[in-house]
C-alpha cells in the first residue's frame, strides 16, 4: 500500500512538474516566433529601403505574368477572377465583418472582454499598418498593369498584414474556445491557408512587389501574435 501511495505521489509530482514547464514552454515559443517576426520585417525593410531586393522582385512579378503581354496574369481568366476574389478576403470591409461576426460569437458565447480585446486588436492594426505604408512610401510595381484598384502606397502589403493579424488573431481566440485538438489545429490551419492565398493574389495581380507581401506576412502575424497573448495574459491577471 506504501508504494503504491509513493508511486502515486510521483506521477502526480511529475504531472505537476509538466504543468509548470507547458506555461514557461508556450512563453518562451511566443517570445521566439515575436521577435523571428520583427526582426523579418526590419531585414526585409532595410533590404528594400536600398532597393537590394529589386531583381527578386522584379523575378517574381514577371514569373506570373504572360511575357508577351505584361497586362495579362499568367492562367484562364477564370483564375485571374478568382484571384480578385480571394484578394477580397484581406480588404478592409470584408475583414470589418468578419472581426464583428466572430467579436458576435465570443461575446454571446460569455467572453465579453475577449470580444472587446479582439476588436481593439484588429483596429490597432489597421493603424499599425498605415503608419508603416506612410513611413515607407514604397512606390507601387511599374513593371504590369494592375489587376485591381490601389489607393496607398506598396510597402507593407495592407492586405496581407491585414490578413495575418485578423485571421490569426481571430483563429488563435477561436481555437482556445474548443477542446478537441483536431478542431484547433483545423482552425489554425484555414487561418494561415486564407492569410497566404491573399498575400500571393496580391503579387498576382500585380499590386504589389513580393517583399512587400513577405514583409506584411511578418508584421501582421507578430502582431496578432503580440495581441493574443497580451489577452490571454490579461484574462489571466
Amino acid at each position: 500500500m506504501n508504494q503504491a501511495k509513493s508511486g502515486k505521489s510521483a506521477i502526480a509530482g511529475i504531472q505537476q512538474s509538466a504543468n509548470r514547464q507547458l506555461p514557461e514552454r508556450a512563453t518562451l515559443i511566443t517570445i521566439v516566433l515575436l521577435t523571428s517576426s520583427v526582426l523579418v520585417f526590419l531585414a526585409l525593410a532595410s533590404l528594400v529601403m536600398r532597393n537590394w531586393t529589386a531583381d527578386f522582385d522584379r523575378a517574381i512579378l514577371l514569373i506570373m505574368r504572360n511575357p508577351t503581354d505584361l497586362a495579362d496574369p499568367i492562367g484562364p481568366t477564370w483564375f485571374e477572377e478568382l484571384m480578385r476574389d480571394v484578394s477580397g478576403l484581406g480588404g478592409l470591409g470584408l475583414l470589418t465583418f468578419v472581426t464583428l461576426t466572430v467579436a458576435g460569437f465570443l461575446a454571446l458565447s460569455g467572453s465579453l472582454r475577449n470580444a472587446i480585446a479582439v476588436i481593439l486588436a484588429v483596429g490597432s492594426g489597421v493603424i499599425l499598418s498605415s503608419l508603416l505604408k506612410y513611413g515607407f512610401d514604397r512606390p507601387r510595381p511599374d513593371l504590369v498593369a494592375y489587376g485591381t484598384r490601389i489607393y496607398t502606397s506598396s510597402f507593407p502589403s495592407g492586405h496581407a498584414f491585414m490578413a495575418a493579424t485578423v485571421y490569426f488573431t481571430l483563429g488563435i481566440m477561436l481555437a482556445r474556445k474548443f477542446e478537441p485538438r483536431p478542431l484547433r489545429v483545423f482552425i489554425m490551419a484555414i487561418s494561415m491557408l486564407v492569410t497566404f492565398a491573399v498575400g500571393a493574389s496580391r503579387i498576382y495581380l500585380g499590386v504589389h512587389w513580393p517583399t512587400d507581401v513577405i514583409a506584411g506576412w511578418s508584421i501582421g502575424a507578430g502582431w496578432a501574435l503580440f495581441c493574443s497573448t497580451l489577452i490571454v495574459r490579461l484574462k489571466a491577471d
